[in-house]
């Protein structure tokens, strides 16, 4: 069940649809045509709907996983019609995402499991990851908590540039070093200050690279023990950034990350910038990892916290789309 319909107004709601008008305008647009005016689902119609799912990179493994289920609930009855199939596919795609099991479902107002609530936030460089640090402060900030960043990314100085002017931005502190400083220096003085400072939420940039994956899950190993030795049970969160847009390349950044650390969480950014929305559906069953922020435009307002149902609304309200 969606764990913030209370909290999503009139303002998100638009948001989500606008951000999410051209993955409509492609994706459902070639779904409503397969179905339009057919009286009975036949194979033909599935074919093209198989067909409108793969090129929306809902994937080839997600997308035969939702066409066997209408296969087979189509076969009880022969003379279902394409109203009928429409409801099924949003109830289908609904299932596949699922809310992960033992996950955290929180949004910028409810009170958090923990405080200092520490979120490592890690992504590959130019996914939108810095800008989503951004987001996530002004929205906790301005749902009333006290944020604190860490520029643990001292590898690029643009990173550690790009997050203090994002600070100021939203108006929260930052904890930084010059850059190549050690990043588990930054990260244990980032948790302390936290913790002195009595902050609700700490978000901790990290470094972005995948050439080295053996250097990247030692030093999140480490990042990850200095920040216990203040918080024993954290970080509460580690959140995985990728890039809507990239589709297939988004899975693959994925695979990486969910292989060489333990990635709780995802924010899927840029979708307002592409007709492949459906690499949502892709990543979010491939990993059984919740996704638990969409990226749909550039204003501060524009990261939403996800809501399955209200996304699977927003992309089969195709009239008005």
């Amino acid at each position: 069940m969606g764990f913030f319909n209370k909290l999503f107004g009139k303002k998100e709601k638009e948001s989500l649809d606008e951000g999410l008008k051209k993955t409509k305008e492609g994706f459902f647009a070639k779904i409503n045509r397969a179905i339009a005016g057919k009286g009975t689902v036949e194979e033909v119609v599935l074919d093209d709907l198989e067909e409108a799912l793969v090129t929306a990179d809902v994937g080839i493994e997600t997308t035969v996983k939702i066409i066997d289920r209408i296969e087979k609930r189509v076969a009880k009855d022969r003379y279902l019609n394409a109203t009928e199939l429409n409801r099924m596919l949003q109830e289908e795609i609904e299932q596949i995402l699922v809310d992960a099991p033992n996950s955290n479902t929180y949004n910028f107002d409810t009170e958090l499991p923990a405080k200092p609530y520490v979120i490592l936030v890690v992504g590959v460089n130019g996914v939108g990851k810095t800008t989503t640090i951004g987001k996530l402060a002004y929205n906790f900030k301005k749902a009333g908590k006290e944020v604190l960043l860490g520029a643990a990314d001292t590898f690029r100085a643009a990173a550690v540039d790009q997050l203090t002017i994002w600070s100021e931005r939203a108006g929260v502190p930052i904890v930084k070093q010059a850059m190549g400083s050690d990043p588990a220096a930054v990260a244990f003085d980032t948790v302390q200050s936290a913790v002195s400072r009595k902050s609700d939420v700490v978000l901790i940039d990290t470094a972005g690279r995948l050439h080295n994956k053996a250097h990247l899950m030692e030093e999140l190993s480490k990042i990850k023990r200095v920040i216990q030795k203040t918080i024993p049970d954290a970080p509460h969160e580690v959140l995985l950034v990728l890039d809507g847009s990239t589709g297939q390349n988004a899975i693959e950044q994925a695979r990486h990350f969910t292989a060489t650390t333990e990635v709780t969480a995802m924010a899927i950014t840029k979708l307002d910038g592409t007709a492949k929305g459906g690499v949502v559906l892709a990543i979010a069953d491939q990993f059984r990892i919740p996704v638990k922020f969409i990226g749909v435009g550039e204003k501060m307002e524009d990261l939403l916290v996800f809501d399955k149902h209200e996304f699977v609304d927003s992309l089969f309200k195709l009239e008005e789309g």
